[in-house]
């Protein structure tokens, strides 16, 4: 099931008009971005737990990144509200679920498999630093490998969108257009490695999640 797996290619999903998709587990849906692969992939899905659904306790053999867009996500270590980042490396393993319920963004297969580092942020409470001309940001991660950070557009701004070595985002609030095209809530863009854009920002400003410097080399699917 590959989808958007040409990574020389700007690629756009709206989420939020997206069909849910069933996966294995009961309760658990999942709308997919990008993915290389079938059920074990390298793949960017935006997930939805019913309330009081879980998955089985399962290793990340790949690494598994994830914020959380609504409700609370649970495991043994923990429970992560609305706006928490998490990174589950290479080799982690948990056993994930929601008792109200919760959507998250999450990436999968796509760290260095010798990573080890573990990353759980509460972004509500960090604050935003300014960055440039009506542009403000929370960093999230960066290791020399890829850079991920929140950022918050000013009202009717144009943003460069400039990807020396790729991007993608995902609108959190507010919206811009690029492209021709309109983006809102859970709409997602990824830029291919040499591109450069602008977004137009709307007049309620936009709040995004964005990854940069990840698309250095071509991306494959799981190496099992």
């Amino acid at each position: 099931m590959d989808r958007n797996s040409d990574f020389t290619q700007r690629a756009v999903v709206h989420a939020a008009d997206e069909d849910w998709i069933a996966s294995p587990m009961p309760g658990v849906d999942r709308r997919i971005l990008d993915r290389i692969g079938d059920e074990v992939a390298r793949a960017t899905s935006i997930v939805r737990y019913a309330p009081n659904s879980a998955f089985s306790s399962h290793v990340h053999t790949g690494g598994e990144e994830f914020l959380v867009l609504e409700g609370v996500f649970s495991d043994e270590h923990g429970d992560f509200p609305e706006g928490s980042y998490i990174r589950n490396p290479p080799e982690s393993s948990h056993t994930p679920g929601s008792e109200p319920g919760c959507t998250i963004l999450v990436k999968l297969w796509q760290f260095d498999l010798y990573d080890r580092t573990h990353v759980r942020i509460d972004t509500n409470k960090m604050r935003f630093l300014h960055d440039r001309d009506d542009v403000e940001i929370m960093p999230l991660f960066s290791d020399g490998r890829e850079d991920v950070a929140l950022e918050r557009w000013a009202p009717e701004a144009r943003v460069s969108l400039d990807a020396p070595d790729g991007l993608e985002l995902l609108v959190l609030d507010g919206g811009f257009t690029e492209g021709g095209e309109t983006f809102k809530r859970l709409s997602w863009l990824r830029l291919p490695k040499g591109a450069s854009s602008t977004a137009q920002v709307g007049t309620n400003g936009a709040r995004v999640w964005i990854k940069r410097d990840h698309l250095r080399e071509t991306p494959t699917g799981p190496r099992t």
